[in-house]
């Protein structure tokens, strides 16, 4: 099974959120691999991946790396490299689906964030979980969102949100219960501001926490 992730924006909690729900899913028992294919901006071992294996201890992989930190068609660009053509792409990430496992494959920033110059990831997505800011403003990101993904055809399982103050103002309090009102879609639940910055063990019982194994079930069902 391979679910995208995508965020509303960038810097909107899309890494941390996909540690979470891959440890979740892997204390449930099942097999997950996290998938990044373009990385930017991060030296040596450092990186999305990186930040998941530790967060969540799960198996990760990248295809391709560009040096700065940009959108990967432009991180490429001026880098002079090529990025992986749609198909390369694609068939990358069918090698890495086996019976049994999940496979989460992390996009870069928003849904139609170049990935190279001629596609993004709504190019490429299939089952589509979303991350979605939580303030002010976080309405009309998520409906744009989820509007364009599902004009695509995408099937959009639902909305994670990426970073949840532990003193919430109004307007992040409201969000909350309006999300699923606004967007047609179940938000699964929101991650709490700093949990990137929890060691293994914190990290893996918040995750059960959020994502018990039966909630876990319930996702996967929304996959096609």
């Amino acid at each position: 099974m391979i679910i995208f992730v995508t965020g509303t924006n960038t810097d909107v909690g899309k890494t941390v959120a996909t540690a979470v729900l891959a440890s979740a899913l892997a204390q449930s028992g099942r097999e997950v691999v996290y998938a990044k294919p373009l990385q930017t901006g991060e030296p040596g071992n450092s990186g999305d991946a990186a930040t998941v294996r530790a967060l969540a201890g799960v198996e990760v992989t990248e295809m391709a790396r560009f040096p700065e930190p940009l959108a990967p068609n432009l991180s490429a660009r001026r880098a002079g490299m090529t990025p992986p053509s749609k198909e390369e792409l694609r068939d990358w990430i069918a090698g890495l689906d086996a019976p049994g496992r999940v496979v989460l494959v992390e996009g870069a920033g928003g849904l139609l964030v170049r990935l190279a110059d001629d596609y993004t990831l709504a190019d490429v997505a299939t089952n589509l979980l979303i991350v979605t800011s939580l303030g002010l403003g976080s309405l009309n990101a998520a409906e744009l969102t989820v509007r364009e993904a599902q004009r695509r055809g995408i099937n959009v399982m639902g909305l994670i949100g990426g970073s949840l103050p532990a003193r919430p103002d109004l307007a992040t309090r409201l969000n909350v219960d309006e999300l699923p009102a606004v967007t047609g879609c179940r938000l699964w639940g929101s991650v709490q501001e700093g949990a990137g910055a929890l060691g293994r063990e914190d990290f893996a019982r918040m995750a059960r926490e959020l994502f018990p194994g039966d909630v876990c079930a319930q996702l996967l069902a929304h996959a096609e």
